[in-house]
């Protein structure tokens, strides 16, 4: 504990770093656990494909999505759910909803303009579409 102040005061920028990091993890650990988005796995989201007829809404640019997606997923744009430019996917919000992105770090967000346009049920999927494949799970071409 003496040797903190001295490490501190010999390299502020490195202690700066350091609390900013613990900062932005300790607000992304309680800003995920009470937001209305829950993150599932692959699993949970296949059960819900097959047993709930969730949507899939699949958010990376249209060159993306037609490299591979996952099958019967709609291809809409996080600045579209953004702007409320739901199209017809407004008419489906009573059902569960499976947001996707690459890597699962950006649906999030997309997944919460969901929530805050009325969807029920959103939820983003762990590891995105990079976690989808990597598992061998089927991926649809073209669209």
């Amino acid at each position: 504990m003496q040797d903190i102040m001295p490490f501190v005061s010999a390299h502020p920028v490195l202690s700066l770093a350091w609390v900013a990091l613990l900062i932005a993890v300790i607000f992304t650990t309680v800003r995920a656990r009470f937001s209305k988005v829950k993150e599932i796995t692959r699993g949970e989201a296949t059960r819900l494909i097959n047993k709930e007829e969730a949507v899939v809404v699949d958010v990376r640019a249209r060159e993306e999505f037609r490299k591979g997606h996952i099958s019967t997923s709609v291809n809409l744009l996080s600045a579209d759910i953004k702007s409320n430019n739901l199209g017809e996917l407004a008419k489906n919000k009573a059902l569960p909803v499976i947001v996707v992105c690459a890597n699962g770090q950006t649906s999030r967000l997309a997944a919460e303009g969901l929530v805050n346009a009325g969807f029920e049920r959103v939820y983003s999927l762990k590891e995105g579409i990079a976690g989808w494949s990597g598992e061998n799970l089927p991926l649809a071409r073209g669209k």
